[in-house]
This record gives structure tokens, C-alpha cells and sequence, in this order.
């Protein structure tokens, strides 16, 4: 093996003087961040500079709705928004009352497995690995749609709403049998409440007791929203644009997608950014003391603590710079839930890090824009919070983001059928697009 490892390290490394030479980007990226044009899109938009080219506070919305207006909103009339996020990003507009009541019924309804498929597939082939499991779930499922392969709009859209709605179990189903087999630990497996949200069911379907407290649930409801959508040039959207556009069916295409996302610099890094976090706090004497936590960080970027790879994880993104709205809007419930569970010294040790990062990272590496913490700088905290093992942190997101997947892959139908796009065109002539940059590392 090593002698043919120095072969391909021979034959297969390209002198970086000829990326330069012909103008080729590493990893579709510019010397200052921007993307590569690669299509367009108009479920959601990402803001990070204004009109003069300077950067700015970092805005995500999701048909043209402001993120920050709709967790705003959520928060006011303290309730769910899962199912009605869901509706706005397949469907491009809010639902009236009658419309998300009916669309929440339709979801509960679809929220179940074909018979025996949890004691076959899930639990007879149990693996170590939940986001390896989901990617066999779901194309076992495949091979019971008898229109697995059927094309029309309307069949997408059932397959996307079953898969929307099946997610959870698939990947909670996929923990108790690891938590099982694995770890010896007594086997649940509850069946969803159709009166139940997604975020509700998915604390009913995790812990033994199958209770949980509103503040849990509402928090955990506001972090799917977040991780439901961001833009079309994301890794794992961005496949599922390639993949679709190819003509194959919705399970090979959600799975593709699966296996982007599971990568630690896409979906795996909130699960980096807690072990870090949990790192640090071991490793200094006193979590109030700024210097040394400042010299610890400082330690992990030089590759001398940690994981010695030279991250401090939860700081930067590829497109934001002065902050990501994300992390800002999840850092306002976190407050309260750290409250909830007592830990608000673990809250305060957190948003050092926050202010403290950036700085080191200034003094330490030449950087071309600022750095801020983004949205896996919280979501790990508040996963652990909520007592969610560490095997769930990126299907969670998987859960979360098959929404955003499941409108991208339908607007790539749409737009790449020559014959269903010229009933649609004087709709889609009026609609306002965003530019698709792929930020693939």
C-alpha cells in the first residue's frame, strides 16, 4: 500500500502554479471568498455584502422572508414553526391557518414506516454510524414506491413530503438500535404522537420517558428552522441540484446529498465545536480568565492542543464575515434554555469563546475578511443541553435540511424539463432570483 500511495502522490498532485496559470479556483472559491456563478435559485438568498462591496451583518431569508423576522414572530406568539417553515420553502408562500392545519395533518399522516421495516431494516443491520444507516433506510425504502423512479411533480412532491416527514424515525430508530447493540443500553422504540410537532416527537421518540419540557422542544424546533435552508451553493444542496439534474430518482438523489452532508467541514462540525468547547474547559484552571483562556485558543490554532489541526471550530464561514444571522438568532434562546438547565456559567464560558476567537485569529493568520461564530458554535451547545447524543448532532441536520433539499430538487425539475417549464414562464419571469455561488471547501 505505501509504494502505491507514492505512485499516485507521483502521478496525481497538480503544481499549484497552474491553478494560477489557467485561472482555475480551489474548491470553487476566489482569493476573497466569493463563489463561482453556478445557476440560480429563488428559495433562499444569503447577504454578506452591500451594494458598494463592503461586508455587513449577514442576512438569510427564505423567499425573500427575513430569518430573523420569522424566529422574531415565532418567538412572539410563542409557538411551533417547523411545519409552517416547511410549507413556505416547497410552496414559496406562508400558508393561511387552514392551509398549515391541513399541511401539519398531511405530515402526521405520512409519518410512518412500511411494516416491519424498522425490525428488518433498522434494527437486523444496525450500524455505528446513524448517517450511514439513514443513507440504507432510505434506499430500502425505495424498493417499496412502486413509482420510485416516476418523474411527474406531483410524485416528487408525495416521495418529498414522505421523506420530510419520516426523517426523524429514521434516524432516531438508527440511534436506539447503535445505543443498543453498541452500548448495551435498553432498546425504545416509541411511536410518533400525530398531535405532536416535529421537534416534540422527536424528544418523544428519544427519551425513555418520552417527556420533555416546551422551552426543549421550542428551542429544538428554531434549530431545525435554521439548519433547513442556506442558499443553493451549499455542499450538499449543491448536489442534489447535480445529482437531480441527471434524471435520477429522489432516493438516489437524498442520499447523494447524505453523504455530503455528512463530512466534518459541511455537516460534522457542530459535533467538532463541542468536543473543542468541552476541550478547553478541561484544560484551563480558571474559565473566567481571559488570558489564559486567549493562550489556549491560541494553542489549538498553532496545532499544539486539541485535535492539533490548526481550527478553532465554530469561527468563520465562507460567506459571512461580520456575523452570521444564524448563530445570532439561536444565541437568543440559548440564553434562556441554559437558564432552564442551570448552566449558565457554561453560557457565559461560551460567549467568551465568541468574542475571544476572532481576536487570537486576527493575531495569529492573515485573513482576508473578519471571522465570526457561526451556526455550529451554538447548535452543539444547545444539542448537549438537551441531552441528544453525539451521533445525532448531523442528522439533525439531515432532518432539518431534506426540506431545503426536497424544494431545490423540485425547482431543478422544473427548470431543466423543457416541457413543464413554458406553463410556468410568465410566473417565473415575475419572481425575484438569487445567484447559486458554490462554497464547496
Amino acid at each position: 500500500m505505501n509504494k502505491y500511495t507514492e505512485k499516485i502522490k507521483k502521478n496525481s498532485i497538480i503544481p499549484l502554479e497552474f491553478y494560477q496559470q489557467y485561472d482555475v479556483k480551489k474548491g470553487l472559491r476566489d482569493v476573497n471568498g466569493k463563489g463561482v456563478l453556478a445557476g440560480l435559485t429563488n428559495i433562499s438568498a444569503i447577504h454578506s455584502f452591500d451594494e458598494e462591496g463592503d461586508p455587513m451583518p449577514g442576512i438569510l431569508e427564505y423567499r425573500a422572508i427575513n430569518i430573523k423576522d420569522i424566529s422574531e414572530h415565532l418567538k412572539a406568539e410563542n409557538r411551533f414553526g417547523f411545519e409552517e417553515i416547511t410549507y413556505l420553502l416547497l410552496f414559496g408562500e406562508l400558508p393561511t391557518l387552514e392551509e398549515l392545519t391541513t399541511f401539519t395533518q398531511v405530515l402526521a399522516a405520512k409519518r410512518q414506516l412500511p411494516e416491519d421495516f424498522v425490525r428488518d431494516i433498522i434494527l437486523e443491520a444496525m450500524s455505528c454510524d446513524i448517517m450511514n444507516s439513514i443513507s440504507r433506510s432510505i434506499l430500502s425504502l425505495a424498493t417499496f414506491d412502486s413509482k420510485a423512479s416516476e418523474m411527474t411533480l406531483e410524485n416528487v412532491l408525495d416521495q418529498s413530503l414522505c421523506l420530510i416527514a419520516n426523517f426523524p424515525l429514521l434516524a432516531i430508530y438508527a440511534y436506539q438500535a447503535y445505543n443498543h447493540y453498541e452500548n448495551g443500553k435498553s432498546l425504545y422504540i416509541h411511536y410518533p404522537d400525530e398531535n405532536l410537532t416535529t421537534a416534540q416527537n422527536i424528544l418523544r421518540l428519544l427519551r425513555p420517558d418520552k417527556q420533555f419540557s416546551d422551552i426543549e422542544a421550542k428551542v429544538l424546533d428554531l434549530a431545525l428552522i435554521l439548519h433547513m435552508e442556506h442558499g443553493g451553493g451549499n455542499n450538499s444542496t449543491f448536489t442534489t441540484h447535480v445529482v437531480t439534474s441527471s434524471g435520477t430518482d429522489i432516493y438516489a438523489s437524498v442520499v447523494a446529498s447524505l453523504s455530503s452532508l455528512k463530512g466534518a467541514k459541511h455537516g460534522g462540525a457542530n459535533i467538532q465545536v463541542a468536543k473543542m468547547l468541552d476541550n478547553i474547559w478541561e484544560n484551563i484552571s480558571d474559565p473566567s480568565d481571559e488570558v489564559e483562556i486567549s493562550e489556549y485558543l491560541r494553542k489549538i490554532l498553532n496545532k499544539e492542543a486539541f485535535d492539533k489541526q490548526g481550527l478553532i471550530y465554530g469561527m468563520g464561514h465562507a460567506i459571512y464575515s461580520v456575523s452570521d444571522p444564524r448563530a445570532e438568532v439561536l444565541k437568543s434562546y440559548v440564553k434562556e434554555l441554559a437558564e432552564e438547565k442551570g448552566l449558565h456559567d457554561e453560557y457565559n464560558f461560551y460567549k467568551k469563546i465568541e468574542r475571544l476567537a476572532p481576536q487570537v485569529i486576527a493575531q495569529e493568520r492573515n485573513i482576508y475578511k473578519g471571522v465570526s461564530a457561526n451556526v455550529d458554535f451554538y447548535s452543539g451547545f444547545v444539542y448537549q443541553m438537551l441531552g441528544l447524543p453525539e451521533e445525532l448532532y448531523t442528522p439533525l441536520f439531515a432532518i432539518a435540511r431534506i426540506v431545503g433539499w426536497s424544494a431545490h430538487r423540485m425547482e431543478e425539475m422544473l427548470n431543466m424539463n423543457k416541457i413543464i417549464r413554458p406553463a410556468y414562464e410568465s410566473v417565473l419571469t415575475t419572481k425575484k432570483y438569487t445567484k447559486i455561488e458554490d462554497r464547496n471547501a
